[in-house]
């Protein structure tokens, strides 16, 4: 999966803290004036971030709002107390939680986090 990014740093920094990605080093495409990270997570999952300026955003709404397209990330961290610690400590870093956590009414323990473009992280079992 990749996710255009107007700061992959950002977005970096909170998938290593919180979700133990790693990253590689950064690539710079001066031609094109890209710079992406590809970050691999412990299941061997990879998510490319890539920055290029000029980007338009692909919505203008709060976090929670529904929208076409990217509708959310689900992140799986393996236990309910995982979603609680992570994402108690999302909100202690001024990440806004819109749910949760919570059981769902098809039976998933989950929350709701918006990520620093206000796009939607499901923090889930």
């Amino acid at each position: 999966m990749a996710l255009w990014s107007q700061d992959i740093e950002a977005l970096k920094d909170l998938y290593e803290r919180h979700f133990g990605a790693k990253a590689n080093v950064k690539y710079v495409n001066e031609k094109k004036k890209t710079q992406a990270h590809f970050l691999t997570f412990a299941s061997s999952a990879r998510l490319e971030l890539i920055q290029r300026p000029g980007l338009n955003t692909v919505k203008d709404s709060a976090a929670d709002d529904e929208f076409m397209g990217y509708a959310h990330l689900a992140m799986s961290v393996g236990s309910q107390e995982a979603v609680d610690k992570i994402t108690a400590r999302l909100v202690e870093d001024a990440f806004i939680c819109s749910g949760g956590p919570r059981t769902t009414g098809d039976g998933y323990y989950e929350s709701v986090v918006a990520d620093p473009q206000g796009n939607r992280i499901k923090i889930t079992v």
